[in-house]
């Protein structure tokens, strides 16, 4: 996908991410689905910019049956920045539910089901509660959940939050360097397993 250059994953980040590269390739080898839940603490950012860009990059890359899920050691809401970073690149966001912790049905190609996007905990009864990869993308999570019960495999991809530039002048600029890392991470996983079926 244009803008997405995997040069740019380091050497120790391709060590870290292998895992998941073989989990993903194994369970396409035995034509298994493929539950990948991406844990914050609030479920708030770098949860679901992962949920959204695996399951884009998933259909694109023809990764049939990956299905992405999000959760955080609290909830929280969707961070409204992620709704226009995102937006920005292409997907549509429609909401299907106000209040504090609205949901959102996130549309990024006309023939396949919208991701859903809403702050749940990481076992909330909306996720995979056995047979899943536990893909932690941040530190506090990591630390705070060494142990992700009924997960198949539990990889770090720990990314800085971009919550640190709220508010201040540079805060669109770090989503959006947040997202187009989350994005070519995922990328380089996905593409591995695209290229080697």
């Amino acid at each position: 996908m244009a803008g997405l250059d995997v040069s740019t994953v380091t050497a120790q980040r391709r060590r870290q991410l292998g895992p998941l590269v073989e989990y993903v390739q194994q369970k396409v080898g035995n034509a298994q689905d493929i539950p990948l839940l991406f844990i914050c603490t609030h479920n708030s950012r770098r949860s679901h910019l992962a949920q959204i860009w695996a399951q884009a990059l998933a259909h694109n890359l023809g990764v049939g049956r990956l299905a992405s899920y999000s959760g955080g050691t609290q909830v929280t809401a969707l961070h409204p920045m992620i709704k226009e970073i995102l937006e920005g690149t292409g997907f549509e966001f429609r909401r299907i539910r106000g209040g504090n912790n609205p949901i959102h049905a996130i549309r990024f190609s006309e023939g396949a089901h919208p991701v859903m996007g809403y702050s749940k905990k990481w076992d909330d009864p909306f996720n995979p509660r056995t047979g899943f990869a536990a893909v932690m993308t941040c530190s506090q999570a990591d630390l705070g959940c060494p142990i992700v019960p009924g997960a198949e495999l539990r990889v770090s991809m720990n990314f800085d939050d971009p919550k640190a530039y709220d508010h201040g002048p540079n805060q669109a600029e770090k989503y959006r360097e947040c997202s187009l890392g989350i994005a070519t991470e995922l990328y380089y996983v996905l593409g591995r397993v695209a290229r080697n079926p």
